[in-house]
């Protein structure tokens, strides 16, 4: 039995015997106790361990690992000191090799699971030369008496610290310096240049006695012989060696002849547009952010062929000629929506796609993947050993068949008369031709789930449409009106309609729009559908006989238009408005991007309404 090093207990609480399962969120194992999901730190899959309960959360229970009673073959002793009361290094106890082997799967999961990538290309995890002391930057909590450390992300406790083994040691001895004269302060950041010897120390220090020098504004680093100066609030990889292999694989990767145009989608401090400059004929770095904006001035002097652009992303690609080359390094969160569809509109001949966050990943592929491109490798580089952090290279490559037969898939056919469906597409800025379906409708028995038959009936107007087609999307689309006693289709008499408004007055009732798009090309078909809850206000019977004599309501499931401003029958509802009116333009977005199919809206598209899927829809150009 191994007992944890650094790890003593303090509560008294009684240990809880545990098996260890699978990798959890932020690198902790996964385990169940009396139906509760518990999170451990310092476990390793498959081990029997007794862990103390830590914290007590709404949806989960987090522990530490006290004692080992079985050990993984994988477990090693941890060299740190402060491992365990200290959460900064989650897997110092995991033998390295096996580090990379949890990464691998980390991000092999994500892009199943989150993804929906079958079989993943994803290569053998790059290691890092060294595992220990690689960090370049170091943020610290000031703790009484100006001490330095580290905030437990468990316990929230704060654990004052003489080393870490993770940061570089010129850091290490600025943090044994510092020690103790640092109160006028709640954080101190600690950045060194690896190969230039160079350092910054943020915020200033103002006390007499602080023995070094702070409040440098930018200090440089050296990557590849190029130095780049980085400013306080600049982003800058922590892992210098492991930074200057990223630029080395992502220049393979490209295969430059001098001939490119190169576009540094999320250029930060020039760090790719600098390095690829002499490989290509000219680079595109956009960067929003005003203090890295200034270093990257500053990083490309002496560099013609490299032109800077401060502004959004996702702003400025639409604009851009195609390019042969894009790097996408953007934030952990991924790429802005508006930026994926500009890349897809407006294809790259190759993408690399640096993350940190294999899931904000997973979802920017699965987006890019429904476009002109196929994925021909994910490579994780491990940026941060004796942690759960990886980095990945995700390759992916124009496709012209795939762009052909998107091409042809925008071709939008409209399988339906309805002059209120055409009016929203036509609104929405949308292209298409109208081709009404002929098939018979079978009739709608009361009783029938409403769901089911408009669902059923959209599909069979448009596969009877996309019969006569051998390229394009085709849309159909039906909407079924129903009350707790059942289904109202559209009136067959003006005795009907005054029956069915009759029924509905001063009541709720739920609408439902189904679509079915059809590849016509392959017959791949998406659908899905929205539901609306609505009532009716109390219209007088007056009011029905002069709507009904106007002819207005013969043509629509329920005998009435929501839309209608004479009439105006609805007093409120909860969902699409949209969908009331015959198709709701947040449906049709979402099944059109299932099929690869991103249409550039009318900007000035504004959906009535307050349904906030038509409302993101507007405001960003695609639903998030």
């Amino acid at each position: 039995m191994l007992q944890m090093a650094a790890t003593s207990r303090a509560s008294g609480q009684a240990l809880i015997p545990l098996r260890l399962g699978e990798i959890g969120p932020l690198g902790q194992t996964v385990a169940l106790h009396n139906l509760a999901r518990v999170l451990v730190f310092g476990g390793i899959t498959g081990e029997e361990v007794k862990v103390e309960v830590v914290r007590r959360y709404r949806t989960y229970v987090a522990a530490c690992v006290r004692e080992v009673i079985e050990p993984s073959p994988n477990r090693v002793e941890p060299t740190c000191p402060y491992f365990g009361r200290c959460t900064g290094c989650q897997w110092q106890h995991i033998r390295y090799e096996h580090q990379l082997e949890l990464k691998h799967r980390i991000v092999r999961d994500a892009l199943e699971s989150y993804g929906g990538i079958p079989n993943p290309p994803v290569m053998r995890v790059v290691p890092a030369p060294q595992p220990l002391n690689y960090r370049n930057h170091a943020r610290f909590t000031v703790g009484r008496g100006g001490a330095l450390g580290f905030v437990n992300w468990q316990t929230r406790g704060f654990i004052s610290v003489s080393q870490c083994q993770l940061m570089h040691p010129w850091i290490n001895k600025a943090l044994f310096r510092l020690h103790g004269h640092c109160g006028e302060t709640t954080q101190l950041s600690i950045r060194v240049g690896v190969n230039t010897n160079q350092y910054m120390i943020q915020p200033a220090l103002k006390h007499p006695g602080v023995p070094i020098e702070s409040g440098q504004k930018h200090y440089e680093e050296e990557l590849r012989g190029r130095r780049f100066r980085v400013s306080a609030a600049s982003f800058f990889q922590v892992n210098t060696a492991q930074a200057e292999r990223l630029t080395w694989l992502v220049q393979d990767r490209f295969a430059l002849t001098g001939q490119e145009l190169v576009v540094d989608a999320y250029a930060g401090v020039g760090t790719f547009a600098v390095l690829l400059a002499p490989f290509a004929k000219k680079v595109i770095a956009i960067e929003d952010s005003a203090s890295a904006v200034q270093d990257a001035q500053a990083n490309i002097q002496g560099l013609a062929n490299v032109q800077l652009a401060q502004a959004r992303t996702e702003d400025v690609l639409p604009s851009l000629p195609q390019a042969d080359a894009m790097v996408l390094d953007p934030p952990r969160t991924g790429c802005h929506p508006r930026a994926l569809q500009a890349i897809i509109t407006h294809p790259p001949k190759r993408i690399v796609y640096v993350s940190c966050d294999p899931h904000a990943l997973a979802r920017d592929l699965r987006i890019l993947l429904r476009g002109p491109f196929t994925l021909d490798e994910v490579l994780p580089v491990d940026l941060f050993p004796q942690t759960y952090h990886i980095e990945c290279l995700a390759t992916l490559s124009y496709s012209p068949d795939r762009d052909m037969g998107l091409q042809s898939r925008k071709q939008l056919v409209l399988a339906s008369a309805s002059p209120r469906r055409q009016q929203i597409m036509n609104d929405m800025g949308l292209a298409f031709s109208i081709v009404p379906s002929e098939a018979q409708e079978p009739p709608l028995p009361p009783s029938a789930n409403v769901i089911v038959v408009a669902r059923e009936r959209a599909t069979h107007k448009a596969r009877a449409v996309a019969a006569t087609f051998n390229c394009g999307t085709i849309i159909g689309v039906d909407t079924v009106v129903a009350d707790e006693s059942g289904i109202l289709g559209k009136p067959a008499s003006a005795e009907q309609a005054h029956a069915y408004l009759r029924r509905l007055r001063g009541k709720d009732h739920w609408v439902v729009t189904a679509l079915t798009l059809i590849d016509a090309a392959t017959g791949q078909e998406v659908s899905g559908y929205r539901t609306t809850r609505v009532r009716m206000r109390l219209y007088s019977d007056l009011e029905i006989s002069n709507y009904v004599a106007s002819g207005d309501c013969m043509d629509k499931a329920g005998a009435y238009a929501i839309q209608d401003k004479t009439f105006h029958p609805v007093e409120g509802l909860t969902g699409c408005y949209l969908n009331v009116v015959g198709l709701p333009a947040c449906m049709l977005m979402r099944l059109l991007a299932r099929l690869g199919i991103r249409p550039i809206l009318n900007p000035k598209w504004k959906p009535p309404g307050n349904c906030p899927d038509c409302n993101r829809l507007a405001k960003y150009g695609r639903l998030l």
